[in-house]
């Protein structure tokens, strides 16, 4: 995730790639050159959202590697380089970048070679450049490949507190409070946890909009995630609106999580009571995933197995009506 969202405007934009010069690095001794080059294919890199070492060791393996990094921002994309040693060229693409850069990294994937792609944060394509370019390459049959990682979304869904069984992730809101509350009203029946992107500047209108629409519903506002000054408050959709129309916009990099429509306390941890027990018993007999999961969540264990029994019946009749 960077600090903005997707709809740049393209006069901001240079539709040819700007490339770094090469400087290659020497394989390691013992290394013969063709190991320290990839097979041929569009990688998929996520970069740390704020904390650097947040990077797999199969991403800096990539990044090491590969012929180019494709990258938002060079400057950006060269911190987290220069602080693995690594001296893969760079050059810039994002969605804006226009026909000709994108088929330029097209024809040096038809000529064989391996491109990493990466966002100034995050995992590309989410709510980040590159699905037209991965479009492209998979309609020419072209290898394409994506190296798991960090993700803003995910981080902020782990930490609100809130369902994380069924989610859905909508990117940006609108800026303009109209069609920001068409799109709430679209999802207000929707049975997940709403997972938006929002600027700093616009955080207190559009918890106030969500407020109106989707009512009184538990949420939180993660921000800052992996940094220093991490911060994830919960609150009521309400008590937040509130909260940051009084301080004012935040600093940092926002996520909002909205609970499902009647999401309570209780029904949370109900939920994440039948998780447990679900993977419990795909282990272990009725009797005793009751008594592990029972033991780890301090519930008594009568009501306990009384779950695993309604849980372990509706598996059955399931399973009968199929």
């Amino acid at each position: 995730m960077s600090a903005k969202s997707t709809d740049h405007p393209s006069s901001s934009r240079s539709a040819e790639p700007s490339e770094e010069p090469r400087r290659s690095k020497p394989p390691e001794k013992g290394e013969t050159a063709a190991a320290a080059s990839l097979p041929a294919g569009l990688y998929l890199v996520a970069t740390p959202i704020g904390n650097l070492g947040d990077i797999t060791l199969r991403a800096l393996e990539v990044l090491r590697r590969a012929g180019r990094i494709a990258c938002e921002d060079t400057r950006t994309t060269r911190k987290l380089l220069n602080a693995h040693g690594i001296a893969t060229r760079t050059s810039t693409y994002h969605d804006h970048s226009g026909e000709h850069a994108r088929e330029a990294l097209l024809q040096e994937l038809r000529d064989g070679g391996a491109i990493a792609l990466v966002s100034d944060a995050g995992t590309p394509l989410v709510s980040d450049p590159g699905f037209k370019l991965v479009r492209a390459a998979l309609a020419e049959g072209l290898p394409v490949t994506s190296l798991p990682g960090a993700s803003a979304p995910t981080t902020a869904l782990l930490l609100s507190g809130l369902p994380s069984d069924r989610f859905f992730f909508g990117g940006f809101l609108p800026a303009k409070s109209g069609a920001r509350r068409k799109v709430l009203q679209d999802l207000r029946n929707l049975e997940a946890s709403l997972l938006f992107f929002e600027t700093a500047p616009r955080l207190a209108a559009s918890l106030a909009d969500m407020a109106a629409v989707l009512g009184e519903r538990e949420a939180a506002v993660a921000r800052e995630l992996t940094k220093l000054h991490e911060e994830v408050r919960r609150a009521s959709l309400v008590e937040l609106a509130e909260h940051y129309a009084a301080a004012g916009p935040p600093r940092g990099e926002i996520v909002l999580v909205v609970a499902p429509p009647g999401a309570t306390a209780e029904e949370n941890e109900s939920a994440d009571l039948d998780g447990q027990l679900l993977t419990a018993l795909q282990h272990a007999s009725l009797r005793d995933a009751a008594a592990t999961v029972a033991a780890a969540s301090g519930l008594p264990k009568r009501q306990v197995y009384a779950r695993a029994l309604e849980l372990a019946k509706r598996g059955d009749a399931d399973k009968d009506g199929g």
